[in-house]
């Protein structure tokens, strides 16, 4: 089994207090950090150097999600730059089998990631390649939208072909992640989970990262 990971996403931190906010999520598994560079997406966020001292204090391993274009050029810097993780997206790069490659040589997870629209089929031969595969849940750009229910469609055929496969691969689900909706995507078969809003809006931030886990894990019918 996949282990259940919740990483909370500091696009909905206070970026005025970004080191105090990451000790607030000190009990997740990952922090996601969202890269945007007003290009492949609309908004821009931090770089380089921000991932950097990020990366120095940060008291659990940093996702690192590149919404950039020419993600061949930059993701392997952010590995880099201290991140754990590299996500690019498959709609950014000319070569995904040799970045992830690259990455991976670098000493860090490589993922890949689709927006909801593009389609997974042309990676489900590709899994042995990919640490993680990330299935937006949302128009990636901007937090706090609502989640697309028919993605799940495309966790559930990630998930099937993973496991038929006998790869290790992670299915990541980013967009709309809350108490409402995390039941149904770990039903779905994601086993890793971004939250922004939903954590660090909360009255107490370290107890809703421990919520939507216990959700994750024990899944009802209804959630």
């Amino acid at each position: 089994m996949a282990p259940v990971l919740i990483n909370p996403s500091i696009l909905s931190a206070d970026f005025a207090n970004l080191e105090r906010d990451l000790q607030l999520v000190a009990s997740a598994d990952y922090v996601h950090v969202d890269v945007m560079d007003q290009h492949f997406v609309p908004n821009l966020t931090l770089g380089l150097p921000v991932v950097r001292r990020l990366a120095e204090v940060t008291p659990v391993p940093l996702d690192v999600h590149l919404m950039v274009e020419d993600a061949d050029r930059w993701a392997p810097q952010y590995a880099e730059a201290g991140a754990a993780s590299v996500t690019f997206h498959a709609e950014a790069t000319q070569a995904p089998v040799r970045l992830a490659r690259e990455l991976r040589a670098g000493g860090v997870r490589a993922a890949v990631a689709l927006r909801p629209a593009s389609p997974v089929e042309p990676f489900l031969d590709l899994l042995d390649e990919v640490d993680m595969v990330l299935v937006m849940t949302v128009e990636p750009g901007f937090g706090g939208q609502a989640f697309i229910e028919g993605t799940l469609a495309k966790v559930r055929r990630a998930r099937a072909a993973i496991d038929a496969s006998g790869a290790a691969t992670w299915v990541q689900v980013d967009g709309g992640v809350s108490r409402d909706t995390i039941g149904r995507i770990a039903r779905a078969g994601a086993n890793v989970f971004v939250a922004g809003s939903a954590v660090f809006g909360a009255d107490d931030v370290a107890q809703e990262v421990e919520a939507l886990r216990r959700l994750a894990e024990h899944p009802t019918s209804e959630a």
